[in-house]
């Protein structure tokens, strides 16, 4: 039988399997963060660490010196069960459009304040994975482009947010909130992220014709003369962002922005790996 091109994530029967308990999912975050064995920060010595009954907490075989393995991360000092915190997580991993605290409120039985907070320290974590790539090199032509999230308010103000993206073809994307579209704001995150040399495609706007003046490649092209541009891997990013973020989300407030962005940059990047989603999700968490 032939493999499949991009084997697919686990199902929510696998899921259920492999976490079946709260038990299972603290066993899992201890195994991550200390292994099975570990030296013991008081006694100096390698040591197997034993569950602490009642507690989320394992100790020391030699000395009795417990650590959490809890600590550190959101499930920390959350009354919220590590099982459910694994199932959002799951779900995150699953979907390509995101997850509304409403529906996490809905499935899990929690308030819609705790849902939401879930849900924030989730994206977090998901751009912490997901990391900064540096995009460009080797030939490989990065794409540029700059999109608006939002529309107006009841009051007729104009709420629209500018969101930067730049994008390898058949490779990784990085996406960023900024103040204003001008080339102030647009060109030192394209310093930032692009390797200096790089091939960039882009539209016309003024905004990116510093880009030569700064080593780069710059292709631009021009809409409104009817100039076929070279912007369509990100264009198609843009299309998967927005059906997320108008379908799920309804609206986005500034201040959070940045953590959807990270979300769906997380799933885009990874797209090719959706087998692993979930498993680079629970080992986000840094060693102790």
């Amino acid at each position: 039988m032939e493999t499949p091109k991009h084997p697919k994530g686990p199902t929510l029967r696998q899921f259920q399997a492999r976490f079946p308990t709260e038990d299972a999912c603290l066993e899992h975050l201890k195994l991550v963060r200390y292994g099975v064995k570990h030296t013991c920060a008081k006694c100096d010595r390698e040591a197997k660490y034993y569950r602490v009954k009642a507690r989320r907490s394992y100790e020391c075989e030699h000395c009795g010196y417990q650590v959490y393995p809890t600590a550190g991360t959101p499930f920390h000092g959350t009354r919220t069960s590590l099982r459910d915190w694994f199932y959002v997580m799951f779900l995150f991993t699953s979907t390509r459009n995101g997850v509304a605290a409403k529906r996490v409120q809905r499935e899990i039985g929690v308030t819609y304040k705790t849902a939401w907070r879930m849900c924030k320290l989730i994206r977090a974590y998901m751009g912490y994975v997901d990391g900064d790539p540096i995009l460009g090199g080797g030939g490989i032509i990065v794409e540029t482009d700059k999109t608006f999230i939002g529309g107006y308010d009841k009051q007729g103000e104009g709420d629209k947010k500018v969101v930067l993206g730049m994008v390898e073809r058949d490779g990784n994307v990085v996406a960023r909130h900024i103040p204003s579209r001008s080339g102030r704001f647009v060109i030192p995150e394209i310093l930032k992220t692009v390797r200096k040399g790089a091939a960039i495609n882009s539209d016309a706007a003024r905004a990116f014709e510093a880009l030569e003046i700064h080593g780069y490649v710059h292709h631009p092209y021009n809409s409104l003369k009817g100039e076929r541009g070279g912007t369509s891997v990100i264009e198609g990013f843009w299309g998967m962002l927005k059906r997320g973020i108008n379908g799920t989300y309804i609206s986005v407030s500034q201040q959070h922005l940045q953590t959807y962005l990270n979300e769906f940059e997380f799933r885009y990047n990874l797209r090719h790996q959706p087998h692993t989603m979930f498993d680079r999700l629970l080992l986000s968490f840094p060693p102790r």
